[in-house]
Formats: structure tokens, C-alpha cells, sequence
């Protein structure tokens, strides 16, 4: 009985490469790469994300870039739904998926499934995020507790993101939210995982994220954000990774220096908390280096032609 196809899975630290590696792959196997960074699904939103240019999406098929408006949002829930959708499609056209990108809760969601929940309920949010702010945190923790008290003893009192969330989900679904954690997750089907990880040597690899930092603000990620502040607060990534030095630079809080100072350090620690995240990840097939050296597309492609192999056999 033939095995399921292969589905390869590009992973590793923000500046690591894993835009070339997948590049490399796509093209080597007749891929089609499906992205799994959160930032990169924003339209508008092109140098602070690092997203591929129009050359590298030229070399390849590209899934899930440019989907989601300045002002929107989508979930790690909602993502993989669209993401699993696009792997089918790929499948029907017996071409290689190579799933790319660094956000941890993104990828787990597309191959291991998230607790079911209900799906995001911004006007009960909003009306969430005022109790708090009027009567405090503990308010919505005394309400969870007489939902749930199971969740409420696992939630702190001030932790609203998760307070907010369990009482939408048992206001949404109509039951414990302890309850839906007992039903478990719906793990990806379909495919046999190829999980490749980067993990070039630390100093090198803060060396370059250094060199990219300061590269956004000489390319002009300022006069990007400029212009993407006509969306104010309602636009997510101008607060995340990449926009939220330019934004304080622009309204005169730092000067430039400081700004690519506090973006390169930035851009270090999230490197840090990718790694911690990644190495939880089962069966990574660790690669000691970048995705554009010459010798790790080398390694990746012997992985890649083995398991394709070991399909065929």
C-alpha cells in the first residue's frame, strides 16, 4: 500500500534562511510553498515582515501571503483551516507542499489541531476588555469561576487575554471550556511530516539579524510605517515585531539610533523564544546552519529525495 505524500515543513529562528531553503526545495521538487508567518499574512505590510519579494514568489508558488487586511485579524484556529485547504489542493496537483515560516502557535495549529472553541467574538471581547478596565481584572475572573471553576483555578486573576477567551468559549459553546480541553485536538491527516529545522550558531545568527534590522530602516520600513499609521491602532502588527520602533521613532519618543538598537534587540529575543518553541517540535531534523548556504540545501535536498523515496518503495 503506497505511503501518504510527503509534506515538508521549513522551521527555524527569524534571519536563519528558511526563505531560501524553501525556495531551493520548491524548486528542486516542483513545491509549492504555503506560509505559516503570522506578520506575512498582512497586505501593506512588506519590509518589517521580511516577507518574500516579488522575484523569490516568481521562483515559486506561493499560499497564505497578503490574505488578510491591515485592520483584520485571523486566528491560529482560522489560519489553519485556510492552510489545510490549500495543502489539499496541492495534493490534487501532485506537487510537494513546503510549509514555511516562524510562528510556533501557527504551525502547531496546522499539524498537531488546536482544542476546539468557538470561533472570536470581537463585540463580547470589547465588551470583556471594558468590564476590566472598570471593575478590574478579578471581575472576570470571579465571573469564569462561576463558569468554570476548573478554569478559573488554572487562569491568574490577571491575565485577561486567557480570562477573555475562556469565558468566550463557554459563553460561545455552552460548555465548560475544561470540558471542550477533554475532547482533544484534530491532528493534520493526509501526509507523512518531513520537519527541517535551522539552527545556525548563535552569534552568527545575531549578526545577521543585526545586519537585517538596520537594512528595514535603510530600505524604508520608517516611510512604510508612515503610511501605515493611517490605520492607527486598529492595524495589529504596527504594536508587534518589526513596526514598533518606527512607529515610536515617528512620533519623536526615540531617535533613529535607538530605534534600530531596540529593533535588532527585538528581533534577538524573538529569535530566543522561537528556538525554545521549535525544539518541543517532534522529529526536527536539525540542520547546523543557514538556508542559503550551498551545503544545508544540499542536506535538506537528501532528506527531501529519501522520503520521497521511501514513498515510492
Amino acid at each position: 500500500m503506497p505511503l501518504e505524500p510527503l509534506l515538508v515543513v521549513v522551521l527555524g529562528p527569524t534571519a536563519s534562511g528558511k526563505t531560501a531553503l524553501s525556495l531551493a526545495l520548491a524548486e528542486r521538487f516542483e513545491g509549492e510553498i504555503v506560509n505559516c508567518d503570522s506578520l506575512a499574512m498582512y497586505r501593506e505590510f512588506e519590509i518589517g515582515t521580511a516577507k518574500p519579494h516579488a522575484e523569490e514568489r516568481a521562483r515559486a508558488p506561493h499560499h497564505l501571503l497578503d490574505f488578510v487586511e491591515p485592520t483584520g485579524y485571523v486566528t491560529a484556529g482560522e489560519y489553519a483551516r485556510r492552510a489545510r485547504q490549500v495543502l489539499e489542493e496541492i495534493k490534487q496537483r501532485k506537487r510537494l507542499p513546503v510549509v514555511v515560516g516562524g510562528s510556533g502557535l501557527y504551525l502547531r495549529a496546522l499539524l498537531d489541531g488546536l482544542s476546539p472553541g468557538p470561533q472570536r467574538s470581537e463585540a463580547l471581547r470589547e465588551r470583556l476588555r471594558e468590564k476590566a478596565e472598570s471593575r478590574g481584572t478579578s471581575h472576570l475572573h470571579r465571573i469564569l469561576n462561576r463558569m468554570d471553576r476548573d478554569a478559573a483555578a488554572k487562569i491568574h486573576a490577571n491575565d485577561l487575554p486567557k480570562l477573555i477567551r475562556a469565558i468566550e468559549v463557554c459563553l460561545g459553546s455552552r460548555q465548560k471550556m475544561t470540558d471542550m480541553w477533554k475532547q482533544g485536538r484534530d491532528p493534520l491527516r493526509g501526509f507523512r511530516l518531513l520537519r527541517i529545522g535551522l539552527t545556525p550558531e548563535r552569534e552568527a545568527l545575531y549578526g545577521r539579524i543585526n545586519e537585517r534590522a538596520r537594512r528595514m530602516f535603510e530600505t524604508g520600513l520608517v516611510e512604510e510605517t508612515r503610511q501605515l499609521l493611517k490605520y492607527e491602532e486598529a492595524a495589529r502588527p504596527l504594536a508587534s515585531l518589526g513596526y514598533k520602533q518606527p512607529v515610536q521613532l515617528i512620533r519623536g519618543e526615540i531617535d533613529e539610533a535607538c530605534a534600530v538598537q531596540a529593533a535588532q534587540q527585538a528581533h534577538r529575543n524573538y529569535a530566543k523564544r522561537q528556538m525554545t518553541w521549535f525544539r518541543r517540535e517532534p522529529e526536527v531534523k536539525w540542520l547546523a546552519g543557514f538556508g542559503d548556504e550551498g551545503a544545508i540545501q544540499q542536506q535538506a535536498t537528501d532528506l527531501v529525495q529519501n522520503s520521497l523515496s521511501i514513498g515510492k518503495g
